[in-house]
């Protein structure tokens, strides 16, 4: 068996059962060649040799609409989707970090601003971490493909340096409050002062009181410092100074939990280096948030001041901030950015306890629900000063991430009261997946609770279905580079993983604003020694519980042998205590057992053969890491 550089002792396991492959197996590899086909075509349609984009919008959505190449070329994508990505994401960089860009073709945007300094943001365009996680996706997932990169090595260190208080040019993070200093920040620190235009697109239209914020960027308001805001407010020179001035002080300075993304920042660099005070940040200001949580009635308060107290800029109240619970956005960035902080304090440490952080605001939003006429149940979604509003069904995204984690039945019954309560759709039921759907995980949930037998193929199918079209859009997009220039008009990202993460890793999709990769289990191809599923080799996830996985392995290439290494977790923060698979030989099948104790399994699949196991496992117990399996100790024992 080859491989030349793997752990010593590492079992082997072989496949013998021959048989015809199942529907989900060949979905899987034809969804993974169809968008190896359609990331090679939009490279040559709407980018320049280098990687350039012709198309270019702020800086997050550009490196948004070419993000996961990496992570699809660690499920098991072709090398070429891996280049590709790096180029554009090095092109897209140096695009907006090298002076203006003059884009004379389009009189509606001659300029256009550059969006980076020290190849990270910088104040002139989205520098929020809902934004900046955006287009942090595809640099992330660099880290899964290749973590021996120097210069991305370089780059995740000085990227943390800016949120370490490290960096003296970046001086966003308060050691002694434990806050970032300001909603809006980056490579040249925190931003205290706001002009007329950014005050303007914030705070109009509003409506008082409630100060209910709505649009796409309108999300913060000034009360109850403010407890009235004219339309008209800004086209009044002394007013709009009165206002700017208010603004600075509430909005801008203090921290708000979109900023506990950072987190995922942070961690991205210890994966990488394994540096404790990558650890201790993270944990820091993660519990300084828990902290505050609990000073607050166990919510999470939406806006603290510049020496770290609640509502300090705003008479005391704890809601009203930017993303805050009174906004449009409502709960969804406290939820995603304390579910990040969440995950990566857990990576961290191995401690569940850091899950009451996201999952003490999931019961609390629970604890006021009301129940419709037909049974329906209706969870708030925001406060105003009439109290807890906008009552609508809870989908459980971020609750199926708690449980994901913790596989506790606290967890399994709180989704299952959230499924009983549901009378507007079917949990069965399997959406075409967009780039930012959560991807059905409700679908998902009932697949591992043994009620929806077909998710696999489902979710695979409307993955393909998904990517077929934004194939065909692309191969009928009969414009010429100067057409597309001049257009700007976004390209469609054909590369979409939830189906292929949710399937082959038994994991949900990174959070789309910045989260990390978090799975059950990952592969390699030891012949290649490349991270990803070998070529014809299909995997599913078929069981998952909280000390056991079941895992299906299909070979569907008829005349080569394939060897697969399977890690637990993403990170190998996971340790196998054993595995358990059938054998056929002669006619006769027997049940064996191999005991693992370890990262690592080799499974040797020969042609057209298939095998399942199921694999004892310790979650959470390992020092995680970037590095791949030959990254350690050398030699192979077969079992």
């Amino acid at each position: 068996m080859a491989g030349r550089n793997m752990p010593e002792n590492i079992v082997s396991i072989k496949a013998t059962e021959i048989s015809s492959p199942p529907t989900w197996a060949l979905m899987e590899r034809q969804l993974i060649c169809l968008m190896e086909e359609a990331v090679e075509l939009a490279a040559q349609k709407y980018g320049r040799l280098d990687g350039t984009p012709y198309n270019v919008n702020d800086v997050d959505d550009t490196y948004e609409a070419h993000s996961y190449k990496g992570l699809l070329y660690a499920i098991g994508a072709a090398e070429r989707v891996l280049e590709i990505g790096l180029q554009e994401w090095n092109a897209i960089t140096r695009l907006y970090d090298d002076g203006v860009v003059r884009r004379d073709e389009d009189p509606q945007h001659p300029e256009f601003r550059v969006q980076l300094h020290n190849e990270y943001y910088n104040l002139n365009g989205p520098a929020d971490w809902f934004h900046m996680g955006e287009g942090n996706q595809s640099f992330y997932c660099f880290g899964l493909a290749d973590p021996t990169h120097p210069e991305n090595i370089r780059r995740a260190k000085r990227f943390a340096a800016m949120y370490m208080a490290e960096d003296p040019k970046a001086p966003n993070y308060d050691p002694e409050y434990k806050i970032i200093r300001s909603p809006f920040h980056g490579s040249v620190g925190p931003r205290f002062h706001a002009d007329l235009a950014m005050a303007k697109v914030l705070l109009d239209p509003i409506y008082y009181p409630g100060g209910v914020a709505h649009g796409h960027a309108q999300r913060s308001n000034l009360y109850p410092v403010v407890n009235d805001l004219e339309d008209d407010w800004f086209e009044n020179p002394v007013r709009a100074e009165e206002i700017l001035k208010i603004f600075d002080d509430v909005i801008l300075n203090g921290d708000i939990p979109d900023n506990l993304a950072a987190t995922g920042l942070i961690t991205n660099a210890y994966l990488y280096t394994g540096e404790e005070k990558y650890k201790r940040w993270v944990l820091e200001y993660t519990e300084a948030w828990m902290d505050r949580t609990r000073d607050n009635n166990g919510i999470i308060p939406d806006n603290v001041g510049p020496t770290g107290k609640i509502g300090e800029q705003r008479n005391g109240q704890w809601w009203g901030g930017f993303y805050g619970w009174n906004s449009r956005n409502s709960a969804r960035n406290a939820f995603l950015a304390a579910t990040i902080a969440s995950e990566c304090a857990l990576l961290l440490t191995g401690d569940f306890g850091y899950l009451e952080f996201i999952r003490s605001q999931i019961e609390f939003l629970l604890s006021l629900a009301k129940t419709r006429e037909d049974g329906q149940l209706l969870v708030p979604t925001r406060i105003t000063p009439n109290g807890w509003e906008g009552y609508q069904p809870r989908g459980i995204q971020w609750l199926a991430r708690v449980y994901h984690a913790s596989m506790e039945a606290r967890d399994y019954e709180l989704i299952t009261k959230l499924r009983a309560g549901e009378k507007e759709s079917d949990w069965n039921e399997v959406e075409v997946a967009g780039d930012r759907s959560s991807g059905n995980l409700e679908a998902r949930f009932n697949y591992y609770d043994g009620v929806n037998p077909d998710w696999p193929q489902k979710r695979l199918q409307a993955e393909y279905q998904y990517v077929m079209a934004m194939y065909e859009y692309m191969r009928r997009d009969s414009r010429d580079p100067a057409q597309i220039i001049a257009d700007n008009r976004w390209p469609p990202n054909p590369v979409v993983t939830k189906g292929l993460t949710q399937v082959t890793m038994g994991s949900p999709q990174p959070i789309y604003n910045g989260g990390l990769l978090r799975t059950t289990v990952r592969y390699f191809d030891m012949d290649l020694e490349r991270p990803g599923l070998p070529k014809d080799v299909a995997a599913l996830v078929y069981k998952l519980e909280a000390d056991r996985v079941g895992l299906q392995l299909v070979n569907l290439n008829r005349t080569e042998t394939r060897n697969v290494i399977v890690q637990a977790g993403a990170f190998g923060e996971h340790r196998f205590t054993q595995v358990q698979f059938q054998t056929n030989e002669q006619g006769a099948t027997s049940e064996k057992v191999a005991p693992v104790e370890g990262k690592y399994f080799v499974v040797e699949l020969p042609p057209s053969t298939s095998i399942r196991l199921e694999a004892g496992m310790h979650r959470f117990v390992n020092q995680p890491s970037y590095a791949f399996p030959w990254h350690g100790d050398k030699g192979l024992v077969p079992f």
